[in-house]
């Protein structure tokens, strides 16, 4: 194989990573909304609140969808960054390199504020209602993963 048909083969191996991860972090986005929504059933028609806990996790869930909402907006430019990146360089150069590490950065920081939040959820449920809420948050990370 010459040369040049080596680069370009190993230009359309790195493009093909590189909109696989973006793929993927497309799809991971979608999946913690499910998840969120799992909980959100749980906690508003299982787990049977009391008025006081309830007004408590309705403010932690306003509090938690605009910090969500300008992470998930962070993510999607970061996603953006990395496709101009990759129509720049058309393989895995350092623009291309660096709009990866943004991205995963971001995607740890909405994982990190989600749990947060989930744990200052957790915070406001008696210790029998607690278990039922861990159950349903492991089931959610585990799901798929089996």
């Amino acid at each position: 194989m010459t040369r040049g048909r080596w680069t370009a083969l190993v230009a359309v191996v790195a493009f093909l990573a590189a909109m696989g991860g973006v793929f993927v972090g497309r799809v991971i986005i979608p999946a913690r909304h499910a998840q969120t929504s799992e909980l959100h059933a749980l906690l508003h028609h299982d787990l049977k609140l009391d008025a006081d806990q309830e007004a408590r996790i309705e403010q932690l869930e306003r509090e938690f969808a605009g910090r969500r909402q300008s992470l998930e907006s962070e993510l999607r430019a970061d996603n953006a960054r990395l496709a101009a990146a990759i129509e720049a360089e058309h393989g895995n150069g350092p623009k291309v390199a660096a709009a990866v590490d943004a991205s995963h950065r971001a995607m740890g920081e909405l994982q990190k504020a989600t749990l947060t939040h989930v744990f200052a959820m957790r915070e406001v449920l008696r210790p029998e209602q607690r278990a039922a809420f861990d159950r349903a948050v492991t089931k959610s990370l585990t799901t798929g993963a089996r």
